[in-house]
């Protein structure tokens, strides 16, 4: 299904693009800046969206891409399966919704046919495999030059920008990587994961075979791929909990204490055996993503009940504990 104002996209007056700064949002504003080229970039977060963070940067000509859909923008590209619109969404939005592997594989679509984007053609499929659970333990286990350079992009706002300007420039993956800049926090990134890579050992038990990485307060987050790489084929889906416990967004080198929900794709290539966006749903009403990789944050709980305070490390317990309750349902 797609869902598209009737208004060709390319027709719009876009000045600025706010996208998502993992390796699927990045590339997705990298190939619309070949068309809309002036066009000035923001990296965010869908918590900071979700929050009003992002407000200011948002209006008629902004296009808020692989982003939960903003009622100020212009243009809104995504493919999360908890932001599909309705049949008739509200507003003036241009809204371009379509169930693909990454929001990256619309852009390129809508594009393709008005610039040249061949060169694009092959890092594409990585894109899609990485965003949309297509890889395989051997691809990500590997030393691919996409799969490091979407973990290079995890490492900050300034390396997501390096990288989003290389791919609109047209270079490779590899003069990418070769960026001195970007060179360096991929040397950085390769020492941490062997870090990262130990604390998920010591760090992960597997409960009736969802695998709880619990990385909170580490500096450090893991996506879905590296806890079941790690894990293997004793669990069907995994659950990480990452980030600072007390903070708010908005905080430099700390966002609020999360968790994410991953299927093990590497197990269950058709998408898994439980919707893990009713996990990210259930207690966080701006949780949400796609049925097998998905998140929300933390909240703080009173007999067993949202409330409005700060968030604890007992709130962690209690939240994963309702979620275990769900998952032993499915």
């Amino acid at each position: 299904m797609s869902c598209i104002v009737e208004v060709d996209p390319l027709s719009l007056e876009i000045r600025r693009i706010v996208t998502d700064s993992d390796l699927d949002g990045v590339t997705t504003a990298a190939i619309l800046k070949r068309w809309w080229v002036d066009a000035e970039v923001v990296f965010g977060h869908p918590g900071e969206l979700r929050a009003g963070l992002l407000d200011d940067h948002i209006d008629s000509f902004t296009a808020v891409c692989d982003l939960p859909r903003h009622p100020n923008c212009g243009l809104s590209i995504d493919h999360h399966q908890s932001n599909q619109p309705s049949e008739n969404p509200e507003g003036n939005t241009v809204v371009v919704w379509r169930p693909t592997p990454s929001a990256a594989r619309i852009a390129y679509d809508l594009v393709r046919d008005r610039v040249d984007l061949s060169d694009l053609s092959d890092f594409m499929e990585w894109v899609d495999k990485l965003d949309g659970g297509g890889i395989t333990r051997g691809e990500y286990m590997s030393d691919e030059p996409s799969v490091w350079l979407g973990r290079v992009i995890d490492v900050g706002e300034g390396t997501a920008m390096e990288v989003m300007e290389g791919l609109t420039r047209g270079d490779s993956v590899e003069e990418i990587l070769a960026v001195p800049t970007v060179a360096q926090k991929l040397a950085e990134r390769k020492a941490e994961r062997e870090e990262l890579t130990r604390n998920i050992s010591e760090r992960t038990t597997v409960v009736d075979r969802l695998a709880i990485s619990r990385l909170e307060d580490l500096g450090m987050r893991s996506n879905g791929y590296h806890i079941t790489a790690h894990v293997g084929d004793d669990c069907d889906a995994c659950m990480v909990i990452h980030g600072n416990v007390g903070a708010s967004f908005g905080e430099e080198g700390r966002y609020p204490v999360s968790a994410s929900f991953y299927t093990n794709s590497f197990l269950h290539r058709d998408g898994g055996i439980f919707d893990l966006t009713e996990m990210a749903t259930r207690l966080d009403p701006d949780g949400g993503g796609h049925a097998n990789a998905c998140g929300c944050r933390i909240q703080a709980m009173e007999g067993g009940s949202r409330v409005e305070r700060a968030v604890s490390v007992s709130d962690i317990e209690k939240n994963i504990e309702i979620w275990l309750e769900m998952w032993s349902n499915r």
